[in-house]
């Protein structure tokens, strides 16, 4: 637990580090963006619920994916297509962008 909380406490760092760089902020905006605009997609068009809409969009752009929701409709799954090309990309980029802040910052302390 205490390896958990130390890693969720080295994220927010850098979480909060990275805020000062605009690129960060502009991927930041772009995948919040990407979250509400699947939230909404799905659940108008597939009739989830919000929390399931969110949950299988953040699920699929971290390539989870389990399995348990699905789109079912062919507009659903053309744009899940193009959710998931877009949207994994924007998602590494962040990802890559919160671990750069936090080795510069450990790079910094050295």
């Amino acid at each position: 637990m205490s390896s958990f909380l130390l890693t969720l406490a080295r994220f927010m760092r850098a979480f909060v580090r990275g805020l000062k760089d605009a690129e960060f902020r502009a991927l930041l905006f772009v995948l919040v963006g990407l979250l509400v605009s699947g939230t909404i997609f799905y659940s108008t068009v597939e009739g989830w619920g919000i929390l399931d809409s969110l949950y299988f969009c953040v699920t699929t752009l971290a390539t989870i994916g389990y399995g348990d929701l699905h789109p079912t409709t062919p507009l659903s799954k053309v744009f899940t297509m193009f959710y998931i090309i877009l949207g994994v990309g924007v998602f590494i980029a962040f990802i890559t962008k919160v671990t750069a802040s936090e080795t510069r910052r450990k790079r910094d302390d050295d």
